[in-house]
């Protein structure tokens, strides 16, 4: 069976982080979870760690001090499902904003619809989001379309951060160049991928705006992502 491991980043996610590594952990195919806590105060750790005894092998935590910026987090995340064999590899929040059933559609689509990396998206089937202020559904919108104006990115949902890689894309990858570490983090990687030809495939998802803990947007994410992917535009794209 092919090893599959999500990877959860989190701060401050004491709310979630039981009830979303229960779901996951209950999901058919035996998922692993990692997740990478940036020094929460609320003890979110401590939650995790306490639930590890009663998932042995399949419930890990790195703990780092301070937040890092969720970019560095999930490169953690990359090396050390590397390290470990893992087949597929999985981005998903902790607050339930990503459907934890739909890890299964994701997978289905690596696994047997072809693709190298597999995108829940919430633009390919019409506008998919429930409870988020109109102005941020616009937000989001507009800066797809940039991202795809600038780089030529033939995705709709270009920012997602409900995806699925296959262990060969992050192999392929020279993780130590990639630049951005808020949101364009997730710009950055698709696009890194897409020009070292590696398929990329959109699923449909309903992305549910958080009902527990606060958002960790802020307008310096936005501005990151702004820049860097002007920048991005210019940069050669290589192998590792």
């Amino acid at each position: 069976m092919e090893k599959k491991l999500v990877i959860i980043p989190t701060y401050n996610e004491k709310e979630n982080i039981e009830d979303i590594v229960r779901v996951v952990m209950g999901l058919d195919g035996e998922f692993h979870v990692l997740v990478i806590d940036d020094g929460s105060p609320d003890g979110t750790a401590e939650i995790v760690k306490s639930l590890m005894p009663e998932f042995p092998s399949r419930l890990h935590i790195i703990q780092r001090q301070g937040k890092l910026g969720l970019g560095t987090a999930y490169l953690a995340g990359f090396r050390w499902a590397l390290e470990r064999d893992y087949d597929y590899v999985f981005e998903m929040d902790a607050d339930f904003s990503h459907n934890p059933h739909d890890l299964l559609r994701l997978l289905d689509a690596c696994v047997n619809g072809g693709a190298d990396v597999a995108v829940g998206s919430r633009y390919c089937n019409g506008v998919s989001v429930i409870d988020w202020p109109f102005e941020r559904i616009i937000m989001s919108f507009l800066a797809s379309s940039y991202v795809r104006r600038v780089l030529g990115l033939k995705l709709l949902d270009t920012t997602a951060g409900f995806v699925c890689y296959r262990r060969q894309v992050l192999e392929t990858m020279d993780l130590d160049a990639v630049r951005m570490k808020g949101y364009g983090f997730q710009i950055e990687l698709k696009y890194t991928a897409s020009k070292l030809g590696f398929k990329i495939k959109e699923v449909p998802i309903v992305f549910t705006n958080r009902q527990k803990g606060n958002s960790k947007m802020s307008s310096g994410i936005f501005g990151e992502a702004f820049w860097g992917v002007i920048k991005l535009r210019f940069r050669k794209i290589s192998a590792r």
